[in-house]
């Protein structure tokens, strides 16, 4: 049976599939979102779902995307929502991203997603990016001080390897890692299989990518798709969810359809045949 849910501790219980709100501000990440009404209304369909696990970042826009979920959070009253969210990137402009790990500006941004999310603690604050300037004892080091200090609950890192990893743990306990893994790109099973083994939570970004699979009318995606009366994105998550215990999704979209579609993706169960012909791709 697929587990439903990860415990980051024994209070912090999340439902598997998540949201990401990487695609509420304007085009290229940047700037306010073309519709503001709507980023706000996807983001309180969002807060009244089952999900309980929303991913953002201070670089989103920069922070039109926090400003949106603090936008609906502060009239929330419903179940606890675990907002994770993440530093180590500065913005110039649509799609432009340049990391910056200087300890001091980390814990500035961490100050400003404390701002930008109307909270007193994140509960999962992520480490953007290793900035190779300075050592990674320096920027998880900085993050554990704020952990110490109140500010965080739990550290995470994204796009990692897993010697990083392990220098990492050697710092503070690390909760979670955020790489880029889905069915077409594979690239960091490694990473994946440490996660597994120490019960890190893996939250794969872009884990929606099919590429050309999604296009092959008569390929695999398409026949499980079909087998299920689902869509091929669908089918992609559900793999994600049946890969591995520790695998947190957050498929992110500007469109309720899109996100009310994506949840969907919990109540499929692929056959063993299935999940074995998407394994093979």
């Amino acid at each position: 049976m697929i587990k439903q849910t990860f415990e980051f501790d024994s209070e912090l219980k999340v439902n598997r599939l998540g949201y990401g709100t990487m695609q509420l501000p304007g085009a290229g990440v940047w700037g306010p979102s073309a519709d503001e009404k709507n980023a706000v209304e996807v983001m309180k369909t969002v807060l009244n779902s089952d999900v309980n696990f929303i991913d953002t970042a201070d670089s989103y826009g920069p922070f039109y995307a926090n400003l949106y979920v603090k936008e609906v959070l502060k009239d929330y009253e419903g179940p606890y929502k675990l907002i994770a969210s993440k530093v180590g990137f500065t913005r110039q402009g649509p799609d432009e991203w340049s990391v910056v790990g200087d300890p001091n500006y980390l814990r500035q941004q961490v100050e400003l997603n404390l701002w930008s999310l109307g909270l007193d603690s994140i509960d999962l604050m992520q480490l953007h990016r290793i900035d190779p300037r300075f050592s990674i004892e320096e920027q998880v080091g900085v993050l554990a001080d704020m952990q110490k200090e109140g500010k965080i609950k739990h550290i995470g890192l994204s796009q990692v390897t897993v010697d990083q990893l392990q220098r990492a743990q050697s710092v503070a306990k690390i909760a979670s890692v955020q790489n880029r893994y889905n069915l077409i790109d594979r690239n960091d099973e490694d990473v994946l299989r440490y996660a597994d083994e120490n019960h890190i939570a893996f939250i794969p970004w872009f884990p929606l990518a099919t590429g050309k699979l999604a296009n092959d009318e008569n390929g695999v995606l398409a026949q499980i798709a079909h087998n299920h009366l689902a869509t091929p994105s669908q089918i992609a998550l559900a793999w994600l969810l049946q890969k591995s215990d520790v695998i947190l999704p957050i498929p992110g979209t500007s469109n309720i359809q899109h996100f009310e579609s994506n949840i969907q993706a919990a109540y499929i169960t692929l056959s063993e045949s299935e999940f074995n012909a998407l394994e093979q791709l």
